[in-house]
């Protein structure tokens, strides 16, 4: 099939594109690597009026550090998160959630913001960044605003977003020196989206014990599953199997995921406690080796 008619904006600044979003933003749809709204419009899943291309603002593409916080512009690809030396460096758990998405073709065209504003429960992305601890940064006419992960993400392909905003970069503090990071999921075929995926962030002190730990799984919810109690329950505790095992139970016994053709709930609630035990047990051991 072919997408229905629409109207073709293609702004070169940021708020070129805001003046295109507020003349009609309840018929506005933004196209920023288009690996899921093309396929969309063919179907005639989206019949927008407009179509506001972001692809030719500059600003959006920058990959920014200072003061020790990152600021990744929304149109950055997501090939550039996993080929990036100054992401690899001090964001490795995005480096390597990145390589779990689809393929490379995919990864060129593909961006960071597009993956967040879509809210594709299963995604690596939205999950990665609600462990880092990243905010979302959103754009409008009264400037801009940043937001958690908890409150961006309300439910699955729902941003908090509003029709008039554009999601203009993530910003993420680098973890301290000495974090391990794992990214694990479990998927029918390689580059599928994820039945069940987590990303995980650890920390030791020098007596090996656990200083700081994080986790926020995808394919398991309407939003990334974001465990807020972790760094409480195991800060202070040698890393080991019992522990990271209580940890698995305490994860299958505390979601709610949801029935599909790939997979049901029950293997789903069972494979997420698997995944988180091992992630962490990988952080665990890369924090170990830093």
């Amino acid at each position: 099939m072919k997408p229905a008619a629409f109207a073709y904006a293609t702004p070169t600044t940021v708020e070129e594109a805001l003046d295109v979003l507020r003349a009609d933003p309840d018929n506005t749809t933004v196209l920023a690597g288009g690996q899921s709204l093309v396929p969309m419009l063919n179907l005639r899943m989206a019949a927008p009026d407009v179509v506001l291309d972001l692809n030719g603002i500059g600003e959006l593409a920058r990959v920014e550090a200072g003061n020790g916080v990152m600021r990744i512009g929304a149109m950055v690809r997501q090939r550039a998160l996993e080929t990036d030396e100054r992401i690899a460096r001090r964001l490795p758990l995005m480096t390597e959630a990145a390589t779990h998405i689809a393929h490379v073709p995919i990864r060129t065209r593909g961006t960071l913001g597009g993956s967040l504003a879509h809210a594709e429960p299963s995604a690596e992305l939205p999950a990665t960044v609600a462990a880092l601890g990243g905010r979302m940064v959103l754009r409008g006419a009264g400037g801009e605003r940043s937001l958690s992960a908890q409150d961006f993400f309300v439910g699955p392909l729902t941003t908090a977003r509003e029709p008039d905003e554009l999601l203009v970069a993530v910003e993420v503090e680098a973890p301290p020196a000495g974090t391990g990071w794992a990214v694990v999921e479990i998927a029918r075929t390689h580059g599928a989206f994820a039945l069940a995926g987590v990303a995980a962030l650890v920390r030791l002190g020098a007596d090996g014990r656990i200083e700081r730990a994080r986790a926020a799984l995808c394919g398991v919810g309407s939003v990334p599953y974001i465990a807020t109690w972790l760094n409480d329950a195991v800060a202070g505790e040698e890393p080991g199997a019992e522990l990271f095992e209580r940890v698995a139970r305490r994860v299958s016994e505390e979601l709610d995921p949801y029935d599909d053709a790939h997979a049901s709930a029950t293997y789903r609630r069972r494979v997420a406690g698997v995944i988180t035990a091992r992630a962490l047990a990988t952080a665990a051991e890369r924090g170990r080796a830093t």
